[in-house]
């Protein structure tokens, strides 16, 4: 009974021995292209037997290796191609910071000031009948707009100059990539205002400079806001908002210098709006001066000649006598 048994072992034994090469060939196979040995590849697909995978068909010929497989279906090409659009984000960033930089400069450039007895303790600061930081200046802005030479008119005229280039920013193909350039612009702006809060004004308390960074802030989002409204509606708009911006709403502004820098926003605009995507992020920028708008202000406007009640327009509503 024992060597029945015995004999029976054997020959069962003697089968599935005939079988193991083929199970571990098969296994072999499998394991070649994923690690889950639970997994099976035919490797003879049909013609038009679709994947059971994320991993392509393939032909005997693919997996003894006579054969490459198209270079659009390569794992390393396809993950360099999704590398390169993330990397295409990120050298966006670093160009957009490295180009409005140079572009703030320029706007920054425009009613720059200096203070000669910032950071010294033996010589009195000079102030503004306001109590504004007087400095030292020059450039048409500061010499023929009856302007002085504090922070804030160098912020309201230098963030006059970033609406034009801010403006031109909302024209890039994508508002992702507005967002990115408008954002760095800002960034460098504030982060040179601050330092002249520090060493120009011995601004030494954090929660001061926070306060006045704030109130930049604010008049930053105003300005947006009211320069937009007036390069819609017009020029006397227009000229409203830099007449309560730069000039602080002062009675005797300088009318001339006032036209002027309205004609300045409007020639500027149009010179950035025909200026190519390439040109402006390649930083080949330079602003002219409103000094040159002095003839096309100077020049009679041909309404002046005409009856008022012809002039075009919407008529006065009736005074109400009381």
């Amino acid at each position: 009974m024992a060597s029945k048994s015995c004999a029976t072992c054997l020959r069962a034994l003697h089968r599935q021995s005939r079988l193991i090469p083929q199970r571990a060939s098969r296994l072999t196979a499998s394991r070649a292209f994923t690690a889950i040995a639970a997994r099976h590849l035919d490797l003879n697909p049909g013609q038009n037997a679709a994947p059971r995978s994320s991993i392509p068909p393939v032909d005997p010929e693919r997996a003894e290796g006579r054969a490459k497989p198209p270079a659009s279906k390569l794992p390393s090409i396809n993950a360099a191609q999704a590398l390169r659009k993330v990397t295409g984000r990120a050298t966006e960033t670093y160009t957009a910071y490295g180009a409005t930089e140079l572009l703030y400069k320029e706007c920054a450039l425009q009613a720059d000031y200096s203070i000669p007895q910032a950071g010294k303790d033996d010589q009195e600061m000079p102030k503004t009948e306001a109590g504004e930081d007087l400095g030292i200046g020059k450039g048409w802005w500061l010499t023929e707009t009856g302007l002085q030479p504090t922070f804030s008119t160098w912020s309201q005229v230098t963030m006059l100059h970033m609406y034009l280039i801010a403006a031109r920013f909302r024209c890039f193909p994508t508002l992702s990539q507005t967002q990115t350039w408008q954002q760095h612009l800002l960034d460098h702006f504030f982060y040179d205002a601050e330092n002249r809060m520090m060493v120009n004004h011995n601004m030494h308390a954090r929660g001061t400079r926070n306060k006045y960074l704030k109130d930049l802030f604010i008049q930053w989002r105003g300005l947006l806001a009211a320069y937009d409204e007036g390069i819609y509606k017009g020029d006397a708009v227009l000229a409203a908002a830099i007449w309560r911006n730069v000039f602080k709403a002062n009675e005797n502004v300088d009318i001339k210098a006032l036209a002027q820098i309205v004609s300045y926003m409007r020639r500027a605009l149009k010179g950035l709006d025909s200026m190519p995507d390439e040109t402006l992020m390649s930083v080949d920028l330079q602003f002219g001066s409103p000094k040159d708008e002095a003839n096309v202000v100077a020049m009679k406007s041909k309404m002046m000649d005409l009856p008022f009640e012809k002039a075009p327009g919407k008529d006065l509503p009736p005074i109400k006598k009381a």
